[in-house]
């Protein structure tokens, strides 16, 4: 009798489970299939769960992944990768990547299983990608091109053909700066410490490093290494990239004496686009607000080396017709395991808003629908007439809502995905109130300057150069446009190319001046992070607090002096010490709900009238 597909893809699980377990060897090791994106955690493993008519290449993808996940269970020692991790964002995604293909090698070297498994893993992720239709360095990150490299010297096995592209594309810049690294790495894969040093090194060389690192330390085997790894072992075992991010945001907390000058300026480059005197109404429909124009500092303390390459886009223009509605559908997808608990919340909010729209009566008319309230009186005295009542809409100010969205690497997984579905299901329930929607987000067009960093050091490296990085806004939903049309905009955020290094205050700033422009009585900012600002070519050749001290600038003005609503909601991140009204959650899949929460509390609250400040409203809500 044939086998089921139903039972062909138990036995399919249990295999891969009892493999996994053995390769890790941790037989107490939980393995999980589901249709989330594939998770380790340290005694769990989440794994895609096979179709029912999964194909023979699927099935390799998935114990590819399973594989990895095992390798990387029995050879990594989260101890000694958290103490050699480097700071800087794409420094340690390269130390990352590179590590898993360390762990990857040490089996893949012995089985040949194993290897073809990671192999066909690899492959559809390349696929998945799009590696095989770029058409320059830009479309993909370098971090990619490293980890191709290292795990062509590690195994001698070659890029798959989809990802072939990307090696040739960035081969001559990365062995144009490294010397013999990898080799080196190839000789120490055996010992993870030593493997970590010359790996640092191979950053170092690429420029990747923070300046104050002393490259000779990488290649030395320190005799208190130890001493290190005990330091580091009071912050926890994981290898957690947050750790590292919050520490280079508070850097920054002492800089607030620094933040006067920068507000300022803003105030100068806003007050350019308008010429509204003290005396004008500053919130009269159809006209829109412009701050004061006094007190101005015309030396600027904050700026961009270059513009020329900055872009606002649509989110149409970044992606394929075909890739997007894949993308769209993968989105959806998602949305069926979170819709029904936002879902419920949206409701509420909508019942919020049409109550405030719709909730007075006028009593005694002539006509309308009939009073029952009133009908004893008619029964008593039959000369009363009938009474009637109509509803009358109340003067509810027209609004419109701009969600801004970080759309950095930080943000990849889980975070992103949620972010994305939260903003379609908010934009749906808004725009049924007739509350208009307006969704943004912010990123850099490349990792670690791109052309910007290139023609700074083409000129010489002009000293204190400011931003140094090309920077994306993309428009996912103009407030103007239906959510019909814009639905399948939000896919594009689950690319994963697409996400990249994040600059706030500049990101702020732009979505303020757009919600400046607008005619609506009431404007309403939040903004979804979930971490610092940080742009590792800036911060390179600027103080390291350079970016967050201008973001708390841009906070600081628009929340003292614009008649725009700013609220902030942090993911694992307490933003709390930038915004007056914030709040923090630490899992992703709180973010749904805590955005309705909080837009249905401003719309309680009485709007503001004028530019002033917000009550300080600070809680931190646990998972």
């Amino acid at each position: 009798m044939p086998e089921s597909p139903e039972s062909r893809t138990e036995t399919f699980k249990r295999a891969v489970a009892g493999a996994m377990r053995a390769l890790a060897d941790d037989g107490e090791l939980t393995v999980a299939f589901g249709a989330n994106a594939p998770r380790l955690e340290a005694d769990k493993a989440s794994l895609p769960a096979p179709a029912r008519d999964a194909s023979y290449d699927e099935f390799n993808q998935i114990r590819g992944v399973s594989d990895s996940f095992a390798l990387r269970i029995r050879h990594h020692d989260n101890k000694v990768h958290a103490a050699r991790r480097p700071p800087g964002q794409t420094a340690q995604a390269i130390y990352d990547s590179v590590e898993q293909v360390r762990c990857e090698a040490l089996g893949a070297r012995r089985m040949k299983g194993v290897a073809a498994n990671l192999d066909a893993a690899l492959d559809a992720h390349c696929r998945r990608e799009g590696f095989d239709r770029i058409s320059g360095r830009d479309d993909v990150p370098v971090i990619e091109a490293i980890r191709l490299m290292a795990r062509e010297q590690l195994l001698g096995a070659p890029p798959p053909a989809a990802a072939t592209a990307v090696v040739d594309l960035w081969r001559p810049w990365i062995e144009s700066k490294i010397e013999n690294d990898f080799e080196a790495m190839a000789g120490a894969v055996d010992d993870q410490a030593a493997f970590a040093n010359r790996l640092r090194s191979l950053i170092a060389h690429l420029e990747f490093a923070d300046e104050d690192e002393n490259e000779a330390d990488f290649d030395s085997e320190s005799a208190d290494q130890s001493d290190d790894e005990e330091s580091m072992a009071g912050q926890g075992d994981g290898d957690d990239s947050d750790t590292t991010m919050e520490s280079m945001g508070a850097e920054s907390a002492d800089a607030d004496d620094a933040e006067a000058g920068d507000a300022d300026q803003i105030e100068a480059e806003s007050a350019e686009d308008g010429d509204m005197t003290e005396g004008e109404e500053p919130d009269s429909k159809g006209q829109p607000w412009r701050p004061p124009a006094h007190g101005l500092n015309t030396r600027p303390s904050y700026h961009a080396y270059m513009t020329e390459f900055d872009e606002v886009i649509d989110a149409a223009e970044l992606c394929e017709a075909d890739e997007l509605i894949r993308l769209r559908a993968h989105l959806d997808q998602q949305l069926s395991s979170l819709q029904g608990l936002i879902t419920r919340l949206a409701n509420r909010l909508q019942r919020r808003l049409l109550a405030k729209q719709t909730r007075s009566w006028d009593f005694d008319l002539d006509e309308g629908l009939l009073d029952s309230a009133r009908l004893a009186r008619v029964v008593v005295n039959p000369t009363y007439s009938l009474s009637y009542k109509q509803e009358k809409e109340t003067s509810f100010r027209d609004t419109v809502v701009t969600l801004l969205l970080d759309n950095s690497g930080s943000m990849r997984g889980r975070p992103i995905t949620v972010a994305a579905m939260s903003a379609d299901i908010l934009a749906r329930t808004l725009e049924r109130c007739d509350v208009k929607v307006e969704i943004l987000g912010f990123t850099t067009r490349a990792w670690k300057g791109g052309r910007a960093r290139e023609r700074w050091l083409a000129e010489g490296k002009p000293a204190n150069p400011g931003r140094l990085n090309e920077l994306r806004h993309i428009l996912y939903k103009t407030a103007d446009t239906p959510y019909r049309r814009a639905r399948r905009n939000l896919g594009l955020m689950l690319r994963e190319g697409l996400l990249k290094e994040n600059i706030d205050g500049e990101a702020l700033l732009w979505a303020h001046q757009r919600l400046l422009a607008r005619a609506e009585q009431r404007r309403i900012l939040m903004v979804i992070s979930d971490g610092a600002p940080v742009d590792d070519s800036t911060l390179s050749v600027n103080s390291g607090n350079y970016l967050d001290q201008h973001l708390r600038a841009v906070i600081g003005w628009i929340e003292s002096a614009s008649p725009v609503e700013l609220v902030a909601i942090g993911i694992g991140h307490d933003v709390t010490r930038y915004y007056r009204r914030a709040v923090t959650i630490v899992d992703a899949e709180q973010l749904g709900g805590i955005m309705t929460e909080k837009l249905a509390e401003l719309f309680e609250d009485e709007p503001l009238t004028g530019p002033r400040p917000v009550p300080r409203q600070r809680r931190r809500v646990s998972a």
